[in-house]
């Protein structure tokens, strides 16, 4: 079993603001969607939100402490840790690799136990309200890399654990 975090982060380390993305990056939205297709994803709720919507072909875990909270088309769970014992489960559907793709605090929260970080780095600063937690080069060594030019100098990044 692997846990993946897959996020898009500013050379500042933002992630959002006012629960949306500051960016438009069409090539990180399919390598996004590339990515994921067929797999569990984890999230918490106000990242749910964002989307607006279940993300079609996977699995859609939601974390969040309401215990009312019932979105059409997304299990919910009360942790991160529910929600990865919930993907095991799931393997033979959504296959080995779990993907965490937010909000900040569970990037933050889940950051000690990620095998995987697949990062498109955004080569500029942006103002935001919800950050990435730096990736610590201790723990976790870029595997590898793909700069982009364009609509903004951007890499894409994949870094495993030590």
């Amino acid at each position: 079993m692997t846990l993946s975090h897959i996020v898009a982060a500013s050379q500042n380390n933002v992630i959002g603001v006012n629960n949306d993305l500051p960016w438009n990056i069409p090539e990180d939205m399919k390598f996004f969607r590339d990515k994921t297709k067929g797999r569990a994803l984890i999230m918490g709720r106000k990242t749910f939100e964002s989307v607006g919507h279940p993300l079609p072909k996977r699995l859609n875990v939601v974390v969040t402490r309401q215990p009312d909270y019932k979105p059409e088309g997304a299990v919910v769970v009360s942790s991160v840790e529910e929600g990865i014992e919930l993907c095991k489960t799931k393997v033979d559907d959504y296959g080995d690799e779990i993907f965490i793709i937010g909000g900040g605090q569970i990037f933050k929260d889940t950051m000690d136990i990620v095998d995987i970080i697949y990062l498109t780095r955004i080569h500029r600063d942006y103002d935001g309200d919800i950050l990435y937690p730096d990736v610590d080069p201790e723990k976790f060594e870029e595997v590898e890399r793909r700069d982009r030019e364009e609509p903004v100098a951007f890499s894409f990044l994949t870094y495993r654990k030590k």
